[in-house]
């Protein structure tokens, strides 16, 4: 009997950790769970907002590059340019980085995470943020836009000076030791 009742207390310890983490530990989210709270979050449309604010960005970084580098550049030249960068926005794979930002969530959020996020986000509060975060984040991309020239010209001219350096021509070749 009494060794009955250790075997029970022991397989009960073994077993233990392992009844108390499936209890304790919240399931992952499902792919289901993600694509609800994209859906909610109008992920597809931030995504989409963000990248034509980035274009738009990069595309006057660009123009302002470019002129400065070859100061004489045409209108239609520059339009070509615009219209270049507006087949490369086409081309984006929106649904596909979807698909790519799914396992993220599922990685870092379980499922108490993502139902926590979709209450906030079916608030009132929530829905502001969402209707506000493309404004906010074009003016702060506007904001820091200074900024970002004036670091890209900094590593221009870097770049510039790296490039006219020159080795000496008739420099005497390095010393090597002979005598070993």
């Amino acid at each position: 009997m009494k060794r009955r009742f250790v075997l029970v207390i022991y397989l009960f310890a073994l077993t233990f950790p392992t009844v108390f983490a499936q209890t304790s530990s919240d399931p992952p989210a499902t792919r289901d769970d993600v694509l609800a709270l994209f859906s909610l979050m109008h992920i597809r449309e931030q995504v989409t907002s963000v990248m034509e604010s980035v274009a738009t960005q990069q595309r006057q970084i660009m123009r302002d590059n470019l002129k400065r580098q070859v100061p004489h550049v045409s209108p239609q030249e520059f339009a070509r340019l615009d219209q270049f960068m507006a087949e490369v926005m086409k081309e984006l794979p929106v649904d596909g980085m979807i698909d790519d930002m799914i396992p993220v969530y599922q990685k870092h959020l379980n499922k108490s995470d993502v139902d926590a996020m979709t209450a906030f986000y079916s608030s009132p509060t929530g829905q502001k943020l969402l209707r506000e975060m493309p404004a906010m984040t074009g003016e702060s991309m506007q904001a820091a836009s200074p900024r970002i020239q004036a670091m890209m010209d900094r590593v221009m001219e870097r770049a510039r000076a790296m490039a006219n350096e020159k080795e000496p021509k008739n420099a005497p070749p390095p010393k090597t030791d002979d005598k070993k």
